[in-house]
């Protein structure tokens, strides 16, 4: 039982890690990005509260941490909106996005 809750613990602990220079699995995430509906780069969930990073959504310049712009064409990542078992979760600001 103590084998299971230890692995639990650790398989839970690297589900969602950014990286302090915000990249996850090697892709920065700010830029252009795409919604899909399926096979997406990352399966995104947005909430409220906790966070694993805050989204700015802009028009022009993406270019730093957490600055989204849509597009349809030549996006940098893909998302898919998920309510369960995300990849990452999102919390939309209007201010200071980032980690």
């Amino acid at each position: 039982m103590k084998k299971l809750f230890i692995l639990l613990f650790f398989s839970f602990s690297l589900w969602a890690q950014i990286s302090s220079d915000c990249t996850f699995k090697g892709t920065k995430l700010s830029g252009k990005v795409k919604v899909v509906q399926s096979f997406p780069d990352f399966k995104v969930k947005v909430v409220e509260s906790f966070p694993d990073i805050k989204v700015k959504m802009v028009e022009s310049f993406p270019d730093s941490c957490g600055k989204w712009k849509l597009v349809e064409s030549f996006p940098d990542f893909t998302i898919q909106f998920v309510d369960s078992f995300p990849d990452f979760k999102i919390k939309y600001v209007d201010s200071f996005p980032g980690i």
